[in-house]
């Protein structure tokens, strides 16, 4: 610098002009000074990188170069240079004029020339070299300028404040002088500042240090910048819709990546985190760079709105709502599952500018097609819709962090089906892909799955996109018609959503796939059978179609049900008894039969109709299969036809067996019966022998169609089958009773036949010697003779075999009989005037005597005094009811008996003969007299008429007993 130096910018013109208006208006020197003042200590304080780099920006866009800035510190002096157009007059002008700026293109960012105050904050002493010519900025220049002249005076006073004001230096920006410095090599601009004492170096290089990355981002026309040896550059990449992807590297391998969006009216910017978009952390609005005007949005917003001069806050006025117009188009470029990251959380305004800025963003996301869902083909969805025709290769971003630059533009597809007005869109909050795929045209416009969970409920919230629930998808799903299949999958998909009972209530009213082709709704009025493997259509019940079947179902109340419980429905009954011969019936129970456990099954499905050899229809239980063993065993008249062999090839025996066609015998079961309506031969009169009504009702039914000579091979039958064995061993059940009854084994009733093994009738009933039964005494010993229940046919049996000379029973056959007679009659179990009496009765000797001549043996001792062939013997405690069953005398009334000879009376505990006596005849205790004969002899009178002798005797309580000396 010299006083002759070349002058291109006519700054000495300038400066005489900036005096001569001093000394014109010393006011105006005041003013100045305190504008700058001010300038540097609020509006520029913190601002000298940013705006030097603004310019930098400025000058670069407009030589159409890349632009390039650089910043280093030599010794106490701070040097920043750029590239792209040099200094010119204009620029000068601005400068010097501290209010007025020279840049008139509307894509400049430094819009006034106060922005160079900004070299105040640090120096006093500031140089401007440019590739056309150079100027130097001097507060101590000014200072002696001012005092070399005539505004000495002037110039004190503003040094020394007037009253009420402060002190103030003279400005050093009015006033150039040109230089004829050179910018550094390869630059077009620089500036030179040399720094105050006070100004700390190296914070001041930290601070622009952590701004360089920032002013890449802000001011797209500068590709680099680089703090003494820390190279910060950019790099921006196209990725098609609009969208752009500015990568900022820094040293040691510092990246940001950002993808960026223009709107009409400003730039929007999200961070990038391992391949995807995230929010911002609340920020400021940057115009082009920061301001002060606070802000919440989840995107950085650079924007074209005006400010104050200061660059910090908002002019007045300024339409800050316009700049979210075109923010639902950034949304929409983005990846699918990312573009929630443009929804604002719900939070409190940081400012008045945030608060109109996120009310017009969210009033743009909901009133703009964007929100990505399900493809449909649904009317609702078609009005919502509005798909974006994208290139496959460009649909979704790409994950960029990756230095190398082979991977820069690689972008993976996605596929996107199509976007939805949020307002007109469905939500259901966790989603899944395989719910997705079936629920795609029956909810639309529905939200991807990548966008519908808990953590996006928040942003759809705040979109008022519609929620639907449980409840609502299980109402829509009524009507639907779909494979059963589908509704498994339906019902997988959902499974995981039904956590608590208050989830499964909202399932309440899912519809449920039946097997005979309906769709109902509820599955709590549905049944479930997971033994069937293919879908039988039963009508009856709302059986669950078996591919449809999925444990969800029961989780809601569907009721798990067998085979077997679908054949013994009620409704099922009610059926058959009103349609016996309905096709669609006998197809659904024939099929499911041959799933079925026959044991299992109601002896009621043997009403449904099916076809003989011949066509005509009959209760299933009226047929026989072909080649049934039953058929052998029948009388020729037998009602039985033989069902269609057709039916037997297409359904199977198993099938046509367990609903009641014949192949051995048939049964009959009901629990708890109330009366004999089972159709079964001579029920009334089962019925009328019980005390009280069976608990359940197990018979083997058509007993009364079994020829007679067929008995031996049918009571083989019965006994060989399990299910019909058991009804053998149940003495007061009606098979064991009807076959005891009328079954007959050459031509004698079962119960009047003798078990083997059971002697107590020997000689008075007949021997049971069926062979292969005979020894099986467990099957059949219920069906015979039971000494112990003297039924009237058996007393009648018993009496007349007891009259019978054929027979020889022994004595205590005899005398066991008489007593098994006279305690039933004791016991009312034989109504007297039932029985018919023979004309003969049996007597103790074994003869078969007159009853004119017999005598009921009811006081023992007179046995000893009457002969055998007299007495009627049973048991002397129903002496007197065999007396009355018999129509005969008791001893003790037909006969009197006196003892005769002399005796020597004594006691019983006195006579060594008592004692032994008493342990002899296992008497109790006596308190009578005992009298001891040598010869002792009674006399009777009455029926008989006799003197004989006897070993003991008895009258009252006296005992006569013959003891020889």
């Amino acid at each position: 610098m010299s006083g002759g130096a070349a002058d291109p910018f006519g700054t000495a013109a300038l400066r005489a002009g900036v005096l001569a208006a001093w000394r014109d208006s010393p006011t105006r020197l005041r003013e100045d000074a305190a504008t700058e003042a001010d300038l540097v200590r609020a509006g520029y304080r913190d601002r000298l990188l940013t705006e030097l780099a603004q310019n930098a920006a400025d000058a670069a866009a407009k030589a159409g170069v890349p632009g390039r800035l650089r910043v280093w510190l030599d010794g106490s002096v701070l040097h920043v240079a750029n590239t792209g157009a040099p200094l010119d007059v204009s620029g000068v002008h601005a400068l010097t004029a501290l209010r007025a700026s020279g840049k008139s293109d509307a894509a400049d960012v430094g819009r006034f020339g106060v922005g160079f105050t900004a070299v105040l904050a640090v120096s006093d002493e500031i140089e401007l070299r440019s590739t056309t010519g150079s100027l130097l900025f001097s507060r101590a220049r000014t200072r002696d300028a001012l005092r070399s002249g005539d505004l000495a005076g002037t110039a004190d006073q503003l040094a020394q404040g007037e009253p009420g004001a402060e002190a103030l230096a003279p400005p050093a920006l009015r006033l150039a002088w040109p230089s004829d410095a050179q910018p550094a090599d390869g630059f077009d601009t620089e500036v030179v500042l040399a720094l105050r004492p006070a100004v700390d170096a190296a914070a001041l290089l930290t601070g622009m240090h952590a701004e360089a990355a920032d002013l890449l981002l802000e001011l797209p026309a500068l590709q680099s910048i680089t703090v003494e040896t820390a190279e910060f550059s950019s790099r921006t990449a196209d990725l098609g819709d609009g969208l752009q992807e500015v990568r900022v590297d820094g040293p040691a391998d510092e990246r940001r990546v950002w993808w960026s969006y223009r709107t009409p009216r400003a730039r929007w910017l999200l961070p990038i985190r391992n391949g995807r978009p995230v929010a911002v952390a609340p920020d400021v609005l940057r115009a082009p760079t920061r301001s002060d005007e606070e802000l919440s949005l989840p995107a950085l917003l650079i924007a074209d709105i005006p400010m104050q001069p200061d660059r910090r806050r908002l002019l007045p006025g300024a339409r800050v709502a316009e700049l979210a117009t075109g923010y639902a188009d950034f949304a929409r470029v983005l990846p699918p599952r990312d573009r929630l990251v443009l929804v604002p959380s719900p939070a409190f305004a940081r400012s008045e500018a945030d608060a109109l800025l996120r009310e017009a963003a969210i009033r743009e996301l909901r009133t703009n097609p964007w929100l990505p869902v399900l493809s449909t083909s649904t009317e609702d969805a078609a009005v919502a819709f509005d798909p974006v025709p994208l290139d496959p290769a460009t649909e979704e971003h790409p994950t960029t962090e990756t230095p190398d630059d082979s991977a820069f533009f690689d972008l993976p597809s996605a596929p996107i089906s199509d976007v939805a007005v949020p307002t007109r869109a469905s939500v259901f909050t966790g989603l899944t892909g395989e719910l997705a795929g079936l629920l795609d045209d029956v909810i639309g416009p529905l939200v991807i799955p990548e966008l519908s969970g808990q953590g996006q409920a928040e942003a759809l919230g705040v979109l008022d996109v519609h929620r639907v629930g449980l409840a609502r998808l299980a109402e829509l799903s009524s009507g639907l018609e779909r494979a059963p299949r589908w509704w498994y999958a339906l019902y997988e998909a959902l499974e995981q959503f039904v956590a608590d009972p208050l989830a499964a209530e909202e399932l309440g009213a899912l519809a449920v796939p039946l097997a005979d082709g309906r769709l109902v709704t509820g599955p709590r009025t549905t049944v479930l059978d997971d033994q069937l493997e293919v879908a039988i259509p039963v009508h009856w019940a709302r059986l669950v179609h078996p591919d449809a079947a999925h444990p969800l179902l029961a989780r809601l109340g569907a009721r798990s049900a067998t085979v077997e419980d679908l054949l013994r429905e009620p409704d099922l009954r009610a059926e058959l008894e009103d349609h016996p011969d309905d096709p669609d019936t006998v197809d659904a129970v024939l099929r499911l039969a041959a799933h079925a456990d026959a044991a299992a099954l109601p002896t009621w499905l043997g009403l449904l109709e099916l076809p003989d050899a011949d066509g005509a229809l009959h209760p299933a239980d009226e047929l026989l299969l072909p080649d049934a063993p039953l058929r052998e065993l029948l009388v020729a008249d037998s009602p039985f036809h033989t069902v269609d062999a057709a039916m037997v090839e297409y359904y199977g025996a198993q099938a046509l067996r367990a609903v009641r066609v014949g192949w051995d015998f048939s049964l009959v079961v009901e629990s708890d019966p109330t009366g004999p309506d089972h159709d079964l031969d001579d029920e009334d009169s089962w019925w009328s022998t019980l005390a009280q009504e069976p608990r359940e009702l197990a018979a083997v039914r058509d007993l009364d169609l079994i020829d007679d000579d067929a008995w031996p091979e049918a009571l083989w039958q019965l006994a060989s089958a399990p299910r019909t064995r058991r009804l053998l061993t149940d003495h007061d059940g009606y098979t064991a009773w009807w076959l005891r009854t009328h079954a007959r084994i050459s031509g004698t009733p079962l119960g009047l036949l003798r078990h083997p093994e059971d002697t107590e009738f020997d000689g008075l009933l007949p021997t049971f010697a069926v062979p292969g039964l005979a020894e099986d005494a467990a099957a059949i010993r219920a069906l015979l003779a039971d000494p112990a229940v003297i039924t009237l046919e058996l007393a009648a049996a018993l009496l007349d075999a007891l009259a019978d000379p054929a027979n020889t029973p022994t004595p205590e056959v005899i005398s066991r009989t008489h007593a098994r007679l006279a305690a039933a009659v004791a016991a009312d179990r034989l109504e007297l005037t039932e029985l018919e009496l023979p004309d003969r009765v049996r007597a103790l000797s074994g003869a078969v005597i007159d009853p004119a001549d017999a005598l009921v043996l009811d006081q023992p001792w007179f046995g000893l005094a009457l002969p055998p062939d007299r007495l009627v013997v049973g048991v002397a405690e129903t002496a007197p009811a065999l007396a009355a069953l018999l129509d005969l005398p008791l001893v003790s009334g037909a006969v009197t008996a006196e003892v005769v000879s002399s005796g020597r009376r004594t006691t019983w505990s006195a006579e060594p003969l008592g004692v032994v006596l008493r342990q002899l005849l296992s008497l109790p205790p006596q308190d009578g007299e005992l009298v001891l004969h040598d010869e002792l002899t009674v006399r009777l009178h009455g029926a008989v008429e006799r003197t004989t002798t006897v070993p003991w005797w008895r009258e009252g309580t006296t005992v006569h007993a013959s003891a020889p000396r």
